[in-house]
C-alpha cells in the first residue's frame, strides 16, 4: 500500500518550502509529502491521487491565496477526499473566517502563522489529528476498479469477463456507491462513458472491449513465435490439458483462447465429483491450478484472442487470428467446448445482460442477496448455480422441463438441491416470458402439462441450457454433424470408406477430424460426454494421436 498522503498548499513559495521541510523531518518515514502553490493545482493533484486510489491523510492549507482561498480549497476538496483531515494556516485577522470553517466544511483545527518552533506550535497539533485520521482510516482497495451501473448489460460484460479471467476487482454503483461519483469527477468522465475501468496505477478506460481490458491487465494476445508444433483452440478443461501434455512433452505448444481459460467450467461454483479433490474444488480454482501447470511447461497462452479462420499449406495449418496476425502449425486441435442456447421467449432478447444471465452466476450473486431469482436448465451446471445463489438469494426456483433431476443432473446434486431450504425446484415447467422496463422486473413460468402461466417477481435469471459447438469459424473445413459438432475417427467412416479428401494410407485417429493433422477433444465433439472429466482425458488424449500423426510425416 503506499504512504498516506500530506498535502500543503501555499502560495507563498518560500512559507511553501519551510512547510514542506518541517512536514518531511517529523512525518517523511510514515507519509508522502506533497506540496503545491495554488488550489487549483492542489485540485488536481487530488484528482490523480482519488484516481490512483491513494489515501490522503492530512491537507494542511493557507488561508490567503488568490483565486481561491483556503477555506474554498478545502470545501472543493472535501468531495474528494471526506475523511481527509483539514488544518488551515492562519493569520490573526483571518480568525473569524477559521472559525466559521470549523461549522461549515468541518475544519479540523487552524494555527496561526509562524509555526516556530515547529516542536512546540506545529507538531503536537498534527500528531493528534493524525493520530484520529489512522484510528479510522481502513486501507484502501488496491486493485482494478470498475464504475458502472447495475444493470448495465456492458457493465455486466467488464466484470464477468475479470472474473472468469481471475482477475479481482471492486465494483463501484453509481447510482449507490458515493465514491464511484467521487471517481467520475476525478477522472472527467461523464455518466454516458459507462461503464470505467480504472487500473492500479491510475490508467482509466470508458467503455471498453474485452481486449482492451487484458492488454492493460497484461494478458498476451499476441504469439510470441510464428510456427508451433501444436495450436490449441479453446482452454476450457480439454484445451489446457492438452496445453499440459503437449509442452511437458516437448512440442512447442500454443493455445489460443477467445473469453477466459476454464470455459464453462470455470464458471462453477463447485465441482465435487472431480477425481483427485475428495472436498470439490471451484471451476476457477480448477483453472488456476491447470493454466499455471500449462505455462510452467512452456506452453503459451493467448485471451482474449479469437480464431477467425484455418487455411491449409501443404501438411501445415496457418491459422489467421482477429487483427490480422497469424501463426502456423503442424498439428491443430480443436477444443473450443459449447456456450449455451438462448432463451428463446418474449423480452430475454432486450433484458441479456439487465437481469437475465447466460451462467455467470458468480459474477452477479451478490446482487442477488434477499432476492427472489430463478435459474433455468437440468443439468450440472444449473444446479451448481442454485447451490452457489442459494447463499445469497430469498429464494432460488430452478425451471426444468423434464419430469426428474436425476436424468440430466448427478446424484450428490440432487440430495444437496432437494436439502437447501431456500431453493424450490419446478419440475416440467418453462419459462414462457420475461417482463421488465430498464432491468428483469418478472419472469412468467408456463406449467407444461397444463398450460397455466403464472408470473413471479424475479430479481434474476440465469440460463443453463442446451448446447451449442462454437464451430462455425472452421466454415467448411471439417465435417461436422447436424448440429455443428466436429465428428472423428470411426463417425467419419461410411461403409468403411474414409472421408472424402483423405490423402493418408490409414484411417483417421480416434479424435482426428476429416482433415489429417487436425483433431477435436471435449465438449465440441460429436457425441462426447459432456463432463469435465471426460474433456481432460480427451485432450490428453488427443496429444498422443499429435504425436503418432507428427511421427508419419
Amino acid at each position: 500500500m503506499p504512504k498516506p498522503v500530506i498535502l500543503a498548499v501555499d502560495d507563498e513559495r518560500p512559507v511553501l518550502n519551510a512547510i514542506e521541510r518541517d512536514l518531511r523531518s517529523k512525518y517523511g518515514k510514515q507519509y508522502r509529502v506533497l506540496s503545491a502553490d495554488s488550489g487549483a493545482l492542489a485540485l488536481s493533484t487530488l484528482k490523480k491521487l482519488k484516481v490512483r486510489n491513494e489515501p490522503v491523510a492530512l491537507l494542511l492549507v493557507d488561508q490567503r491565496m488568490p483565486r481561491m482561498t483556503g477555506v474554498e480549497f478545502l470545501a472543493e476538496a472535501a468531495r474528494l477526499y471526506p475523511d481527509s483531515k483539514r488544518v488551515l494556516l492562519t493569520a490573526y485577522a483571518d480568525t473569524e473566517v477559521a472559525i466559521r470553517a470549523i461549522n461549515e466544511i468541518r475544519l479540523d483545527f487552524y494555527l496561526m502563522k509562524p509555526w516556530d518552533p515547529p516542536k512546540e506550535h506545529l507538531y503536537p497539533v498534527l500528531d493528534d489529528v493524525l493520530g484520529d485520521w489512522l484510528a479510522n482510516f481502513h486501507p484502501a482497495w488496491e486493485g482494478i476498479r470498475v464504475v458502472g451501473y447495475r444493470w448495465s448489460p456492458l457493465g455486466h460484460q467488464v466484470k464477468d469477463f475479470l472474473g472468469r479471467n481471475l482477475v479481482a476487482y471492486q465494483w463501484l454503483d453509481l447510482l449507490e456507491d458515493a465514491e464511484a461519483k467521487r471517481l467520475l469527477e476525478s477522472t472527467g468522465a461523464d455518466a454516458a462513458s459507462l461503464p470505467l475501468v480504472i487500473f492500479p496505477d491510475g490508467a482509466f478506460i470508458a467503455q471498453p472491449t474485452n481486449a482492451q481490458i487484458g492488454a492493460q491487465i497484461g494478458l498476451k494476445q499476441q504469439a510470441e513465435q510464428p510456427f508451433y508444433d501444436l495450436v490449441v483452440v479453446g482452454a476450457g478443461p480439454a484445451g489446457l490439458a492438452a496445453g499440459v501434455y503437449g509442452a511437458s512433452e516437448g512440442l512447442k505448444t500454443l493455445l489460443i483462447e477467445r473469453e477466459a481459460p476454464g470455459g464453462q467450467a470455470g464458471t462453477s461454483s463447485r465441482i465435487e465429483n472431480y477425481l483427485g479433490f475428495p472436498v470439490g474444488l471451484s471451476g476457477a480454482d480448477l483453472t488456476r491450478r491447470a493454466v499455471a501447470q500449462a505455462t510452467r511447461f512452456g506452453a503459451e497462452l493467448l485471451t482474449p484472442q479469437e480464431v477467425v479462420s484455418v487455411e491449409l499449406r501443404d501438411n501445415y495449418k496457418v491459422i489467421k487470428l482477429t487483427g490480422g496476425a497469424g501463426v502456423s502449425c503442424r498439428a491443430l486441435l480443436i477444443a473450443t467446448g459449447v456456450q449455451y442456447r438462448k432463451l428463446e421467449v418474449p423480452g430475454v432478447e432486450a433484458l441479456t445482460g439487465a437481469g437475465v444471465y447466460y451462467g455467470s452466476a458468480i459474477t452477479e450473486a451478490l446482487s442477488t442477496k434477499g432476492k427472489d431469482v430463478y435459474v433455468v436448465g437440468g443439468g450440472n451446471s444449473a444446479g451448481q448455480a442454485c447451490m452457489y445463489l442459494s447463499k445469497y438469494a430469498r429464494t432460488v426456483n430452478l425451471v426444468v422441463r423434464g419430469d426428474a433431476l436425476e436424468s440430466g443432473m448427478s446424484h450428490y446434486l440432487v440430495d444437496q438441491l432437494h436439502a437447501t431450504p431456500n431453493i424450490n425446484v419446478l419440475l416440467k415447467s418453462g419459462v414462457a416470458a420475461v417482463q421488465g422496463k430498464d432491468q428483469l422486473e418478472e419472469v412468467s413460468i408456463a406449467n407444461l402439462e397444463t398450460g397455466q402461466q403464472e408470473t413471479c417477481e424475479a430479481a434474476a435469471l440465469f440460463v443453463f441450457i442446451g448446447a451449442m459447438p462454437r464451430t462455425e469459424w472452421l466454415a467448411d473445413l471439417v465435417a461436422c454433424d447436424n448440429a455443428g459438432f466436429i465428428l472423428s475417427g470411426p463417425d467419419l467412416l461410411h461403409d468403411g470408406r474414409r472421408p472424402s479428401g483423405w490423402n493418408l494410407g490409414r484411417d483417421p485417429f480416434w479424435l482426428e477430424c476429416s482433415v489429417p493433422g487436425i483433431f477435436v477433444a471435449g465438449d465440441v465433439r460429436h457425441r462426447s460426454v459432456k463432463r469435465i472429466a471426460s474433456s481432460v482425458g480427451e485432450g490428453s488424449m488427443a496429444v498422443q494421436f499429435v504425436h503418432q500423426y507428427l511421427g508419419g510425416l
